[in-house]
C-alpha cells in the first residue's frame, strides 16, 4: 500500500510524480464546489458580514478544542462495494488548510508595519484567511483491508511565507505575510465481507484530526482553532475493478446492508460519469448520485446556472471601489470579478435557463416530421389564457370533510410533514380565513389564507402575499 501527499501547487500530479486517478476528473469538478462552498461569498469582500463567519462545512477541529464547542474531530464513511479480482482502492482526501494573511506597508526606513488596508491602483489589500488546498492520496488493494485496519497518518508543517507587493512602476510598497500552523490527521481504512447472496464488502474510511494543539484557556476562539483544522474535508474513492453500491437507491437485496452503514458528518454518493459505479464522493454536503456542475456555468462561482446569472449581474453592478476591495480580498474573488466583467452577452444569456428534457404532448405519431420541435410545442401554450377551457370555469370553492369551503370561510390549519416547511409547523391549530381558492395547471387546489390574529393580515391582503395550504391540510372551522 502507498500514500502520497500534495498541495494545490501540484494539482496534476502526486508527490511521487504519478498521474492522479483519471476516473476522479469528473467527480473532482463537483468536489471543487464542495471544497469552496462558502469560501468567499458575494459581494466577495472581506468587509461583508457574511464573509466574517466562514468555514462552515466539513470542518474537523483539534481534539482538545472540540468538546466545549460541539464541533467534530472526525468523519466516518461507510459504503458497500463489489470488488472483482485483485481490485485496488484509490482514495483521495481533500481539505483546505486555513492560513492567516496579514498586510504590511513599506516604511521610508526600509522596515514594514502592519496595516488594515493597502491601496493599489487596481485593488485594496486587506487581512484575510486564505485556504490552501491540500490532498492526501492512498492506494491499497482491497485484499489488504479485509479483516485488518490500515492507518495512514499525515501532517502539514507550520510555515511562513512573504510575498512582496509592487506598484504599477515596480516599486515595493508593501508585502503580504502568510502564516500557517501545523495540522495533522489520520486516515483509517478497513473492510469486512458481509453475509448475503453476493460477495459484498463494507468499506469504512475514517478521517481524524490528530492535532496536539491545546488552547491556552477555555476562552480560545474558533479563529484560533481553524488554522489547526481540516476544512471542507471530503473523500474521493475509486475501484480499479468492480463497483460501489448506491447508498440512496440500492438494489432490493442490499437495502438491509445499506441501512446498517454508519456515516457520520459525511454522506457518500456515486460520482463520475452517469452510468458508472466505480467512483464515490463522500462529502459533508448531502448530494444525489452522479452530481454534476451545470454545463452552462461559465466559471467557478461555485453555484449553478440560475444563481450564476444573478451573481454575474450583481457582480457586474458593483462600484469600482467595491471591485477593488474584492480583488484585494482573495485571488478567487478577483477571478470572479474578472469573469463577470468579461462575460459576453451570449454567455450570460445561456445562464438564464436550459431545457433538460422534452416530451411529446401531441400524441400524434409522425407529427412534426419536418420540424421535430413541433412534437413538443402545443399550438396554445399551457400558460396562455386562450388555452383555458371556456365552458366550465374553475370552481370558487372546495369540499373539505363534507363542508363547502370558499372565500370567507374559516379553517383550522393542520400542516402535515409531507410537504410543509418549518414555519408552517408553527401554525398548527391556528384559525385562518380563506382569501382565495386557486387551481393550478396540474389540477391541484390551493387555499390562500391569512391567519386570524396576525397583525400583518391587512398588509398581506393589500399586497396579495398569502399563505397557501392544500385542502387536506385544513379542517373546517367555526363559521362567523
Amino acid at each position: 500500500m502507498t500514500a502520497t501527499t500534495s498541495t494545490t501547487e501540484s494539482r496534476t500530479a502526486t508527490a511521487s510524480g504519478t498521474a492522479p486517478d483519471a476516473r476522479f476528473a469528473t467527480a473532482r469538478q463537483v468536489a471543487d464546489a464542495v471544497l469552496f462552498e462558502g469560501y468567499v461569498l458575494y459581494p466577495y469582500r472581506a468587509s461583508a458580514a457574511k464573509n466574517r463567519m466562514r468555514w462552515q462545512f466539513g470542518v474537523l477541529v483539534p481534539p482538545a478544542w472540540a468538546p466545549a464547542h460541539e464541533e467534530h474531530t472526525f468523519q466516518r464513511t461507510e459504503v458497500l462495494l463489489e470488488p472483482r479480482g485483485a481490485a485496488t482502492l484509490s482514495l483521495e482526501l481533500r481539505f483546505l488548510h486555513a492560513q492567516r494573511r496579514t498586510v504590511q506597508q513599506a516604511c521610508m526606513d526600509g522596515t514594514f508595519e502592519e496595516v488594515a488596508e493597502l491601496h493599489l491602483a487596481d485593488r485594496v489589500l486587506v487581512p484575510w484567511d486564505e485556504g490552501a488546498e491540500e490532498r492526501v492520496e492512498v492506494s491499497v488493494t482491497v485484499a489488504e483491508l479485509a479483516g485488518a485496519e490500515a492507518l495512514f497518518p499525515f501532517a502539514r508543517p507550520a510555515r511562513e511565507e512573504v510575498e512582496p507587493v509592487l506598484d504599477a512602476e515596480g516599486r515595493t510598497v508593501g508585502r503580504l505575510v502568510r502564516r500557517t500552523e501545523r495540522v495533522s490527521g489520520l486516515l483509517r481504512l478497513s473492510a469486512a465481507e458481509l453475509d448475503g447472496p453476493y460477495r459484498v464488502l463494507k468499506l469504512a474510511a475514517v478521517v481524524e484530526n490528530t492535532s496536539s494543539w491545546v488552547p491556552d484557556d477555555s476562552s480560545a476562539t474558533r479563529e484560533e482553532a481553524l488554522p489547526r483544522s481540516l476544512v471542507a474535508a471530503h473523500l474521493l474513492l475509486g475501484l480499479s475493478s468492480g463497483s460501489f453500491l448506491s447508498m440512496t437507491d440500492p438494489p432490493e437485496w442490499a437495502k438491509g446492508a445499506v441501512a446498517s452503514c454508519e456515516n457520520r458528518h459525511t454522506w457518500p454518493v456515486l460520482a463520475g460519469e452517469p452510468g458508472r459505479a466505480d467512483v464515490v464522493l463522500s462529502s459533508p454536503i448531502i448530494l444525489e448520485d452522479h452530481p454534476a456542475i451545470a454545463p452552462e456555468s461559465a466559471g467557478a462561482m461555485y453555484d449553478a446556472t440560475e444563481i450564476d446569472e444573478i451573481l454575474a449581474l450583481r457582480t457586474a453592478a458593483l462600484t469600482d471601489q467595491e471591485k477593488r476591495e474584492a480583488r484585494g480580498t482573495d485571488p478567487r474573488a478577483a477571478a470572479v470579478i474578472d469573469l463577470a466583467d468579461s462575460m459576453p452577452p451570449e454567455v450570460l444569456e445561456r445562464l438564464h435557463g436550459a431545457v433538460r428534457g422534452l416530451r411529446d404532448i401531441t400524441g400524434e405519431p409522425g407529427a412534426g416530421a419536418e420540424d421535430p420541435a413541433a412534437l413538443f410545442r402545443p399550438e396554445t401554450p399551457w400558460w396562455d389564457p386562450a388555452g383555458a377551457d371556456p365552458v366550465e370555469p374553475a370552481p370558487d370553492h372546495v369540499t373539505v370533510d363534507g363542508v363547502r369551503v370558499g372565500v370567507g370561510s374559516r379553517v383550522v390549519l393542520r400542516p402535515g410533514l409531507r410537504r410543509t416547511d418549518a414555519q408552517d409547523l408553527f401554525l398548527q391549530g391556528r384559525t385562518a380565513l380563506v382569501e382565495a381558492v386557486l387551481h393550478d395547471v396540474d389540477g391541484g387546489v390551493h387555499l390562500a389564507v391569512t391567519v386570524e390574529g396576525d397583525p400583518g393580515a391587512d398588509i398581506r391582503r393589500e399586497q396579495g402575499r398569502f399563505l397557501y395550504f392544500q385542502p387536506d391540510e385544513v379542517t373546517p372551522g367555526e363559521q362567523a
